[in-house]
């Protein structure tokens, strides 16, 4: 039988674990999948290089099975810094992005950090660093993009005023209309 192959498998294979990670569910399915490997045989690092995890990380996912059974599997608390914002105050952060700057009483011409920074500051209260507001731009789909500077062009007779030598006459090599 012929082997099967996917178009563009190294960004499918990315667009995959994503896909995984995207929802709660799935990412139980994900570790489930994980001991399911370990327990027919394959080693903690076999089954995370064919998952796409870190072997440590199937080996925390073994431990917790062994311990806590499949509730050990199920999402958990996740750590980190609570959110100071909440999905209203983002609906209109992402509401004012679509605005420019000037239009929501900013002094600025283009969103970027500190433009997005100063209206959080002004709308909610929240002071937020100018890293944090990137990271926000990206987690709304909004790419940031600078303008490119215009480079100027000369103006010939400006040069030509300023040069020290004046630019001798053009003489034609051509002779006489007679001489051809």
């Amino acid at each position: 039988m012929k082997a099967l192959t996917i178009a563009d498998a190294e960004q499918m294979i990315m667009a995959l674990q994503d896909e995984i990670r995207r929802s709660e569910k799935s990412r139980y399915d994900h570790r489930l999948h994980g001991v399911l490997l370990v327990a027919q045989g394959l080693s903690c690092s076999q089954v995370g290089s064919l998952l796409g995890d870190g072997p440590r990380t199937v080996e925390y996912w073994v431990h917790r099975f062994e311990n806590d059974g499949f509730a050990g599997l199920a999402e958990g608390e996740r750590p980190g810094r609570p959110t100071r914002l909440s999905a209203e105050q983002m609906a209109e952060i992402d509401r004012c992005l679509r605005l420019t700057p000037q239009d929501c009483g900013l002094q600025a011409n283009l969103w970027d950090g500190k433009a997005l920074a100063a209206l959080i500051e002004h709308k909610f209260r929240v002071q937020l660093c100018v890293r944090q507001c990137q990271r926000l731009f990206r987690q709304l789909g909004f790419r940031l993009r600078k303008p490119r500077p215009l480079v100027g062009h000369p103006d010939p007779e400006i040069q030509q005023a300023h040069k020290k030598t004046p630019r001798p006459v053009r003489r034609s090599r051509r002779g006489p209309l007679g001489d051809r």
